[in-house]
């Protein structure tokens, strides 16, 4: 089990996927995911552009209707249980779709209308959840007068006011400053510890990193890989990488040792190794070459699993 993560030998899943498939004609979208969700943690949903994860979503939420499988949400088929996994459910789209003609706190209202929530339990929860989101001095602002930033805080504050049990984040901090997106994490971890089950995906190597109790990795509809990031980086790297920037033409491959691993990009070389003190020693010797020794991470994991080649 991984460090933070919670102990769910007992629970049910929140999410049950089991050969999931979706066909469009004769293209397959996504071709037989399974994995499971526990209750209480963040899991993981990447892959490049074109990977099957907007449509892996979709049908999560049950906006596209599956071509084969199992799918479960709080254990009710996707198909009949929408109502009920929908009042129990937050997303946070990709792009804002905030109403510009109304205030923050107005934008809060309105969505909660839709759930039918009383009017009274909306007057107690919605300035909880601006001051949460640091928006409570804005809350008669209209939607045209605040930044990027506020706006992404906003929309998170409008996920929660269901109080869902699961809350979906499709690229939650995409074009946000540093001082945002970490805001934003903290908000995501601040969800955990109050009980919530978290799906996010992300471009953000990083951002998974730090969030994910566990996460799947997909191309081309398929599962390419599925644990925790830690897992993940001991199981599909080595434990350093030294970034070699210039003429690495010059560079002789068949010299390096037989356990270095080698990959290149441009007048990029990347050396994956077991062997810091080999890798920094080496770097030593290239003068003249622009050198970057660190530890492994997620996107190596993810660059090795999908490839460096760039996608539409």
């Amino acid at each position: 089990m991984t460090s933070g993560a919670i102990d769910q030998t007992h629970a049910s899943p929140v999410v049950h996927c089991r050969d999931i498939r979706k066909a469009f004609d004769s293209i397959t979208a996504v071709a037989g995911l399974s994995f499971d969700i526990q209750p209480r943690t963040c899991f993981g949903l990447l892959g490049p552009n074109g990977a099957g994860k907007t449509t892996t979503l979709r049908m999560l939420l049950g906006q596209s209707p599956r071509s084969g499988g199992v799918l479960e949400v709080f254990g009710h088929d996707i198909n009949h249980g929408r109502r009920t996994i929908r009042q129990r459910t937050g997303i946070v789209p990709q792009a804002d779709n905030l109403d510009p003609d109304f205030t923050v706190r107005e934008n809060l209202s309105m969505y909660g209308s839709y759930f039918r929530l009383d009017p009274k339990v909306m007057d107690e929860r919605i300035p909880g959840l601006l001051d949460m989101v640091e928006l409570a001095p804005r809350a008669d602002d209209r939607i045209s007068t605040l930044s990027g930033g506020m706006k992404r805080r906003l929309t998170l504050a409008r996920a929660l006011v269901n109080d869902p049990q699961l809350l979906v984040l499709d690229e939650p901090t995409t074009g946000l400053d540093p001082q945002a997106r970490h805001m934003i994490w903290s908000l995501i971890h601040q969800m955990k510890r109050a009980g919530k089950t978290v799906l996010l995906t992300t471009h953000y190597m990083e951002e998974a990193e730090r969030l994910c109790d566990e996460l799947i990795v997909i191309d081309e509809g398929s599962l390419l890989a599925q644990g925790s990031p830690p897992e993940l980086i001991e199981k599909y790297c080595e434990s350093d990488v030294l970034e070699i920037r210039g003429e690495v033409k010059r560079i002789r491959i068949d010299a390096l040792p037989d356990a270095w691993r080698t990959e290149q990009a441009g007048d990029s070389l990347y050396l994956y190794a077991n062997d810091a003190q080999g890798l920094v020693q080496f770097s030593q010797n290239l003068t003249d070459m622009v050198c970057l020794h660190r530890r492994s991470g997620l996107e190596d994991v993810f660059l090795r699993l999908t490839g460096r080649a760039l996608r539409g």
